[in-house]
């Protein structure tokens, strides 16, 4: 749902995962060196959005690369517009 979406976007460290997987996919270890956090903390934020679809992962071999999904982000990016020149959008009709 949109709300659940928002929600997972209000957090400060997972906008900056966001941010560095849209400049390329990574691994946990290297997301991680960007933070000051415990790998199982990174690990739940990571759970988090891929919970909600914002990001997911792949397996290549023995390492697990995690890139943004930015349908979501267009399709929460869609009602905000749909908000302010008045179309009726709802985005959690069509993901349910």
């Amino acid at each position: 749902m949109i709300q659940d979406t928002i929600k997972a976007l209000s957090d400060p460290s997972r906008r900056k995962i966001l941010e560095l997987l849209k400049k390329k996919n990574m691994t946990r270890g290297e997301i991680l060196r960007y933070f000051d956090m415990t790998g199982a903390t990174l690990s739940h934020h990571l759970s988090i959005l891929k919970k909600r679809g914002l990001v997911q992962d792949t397996k290549v071999g023995t390492f697990v690369y995690y890139e943004i999904n930015t349908t979501v982000i267009e399709d929460v990016l869609r009602w905000l517009t749909s908000i302010t020149n008045g179309t009726e959008e709802n985005p959690d009709e069509k993901n349910g």
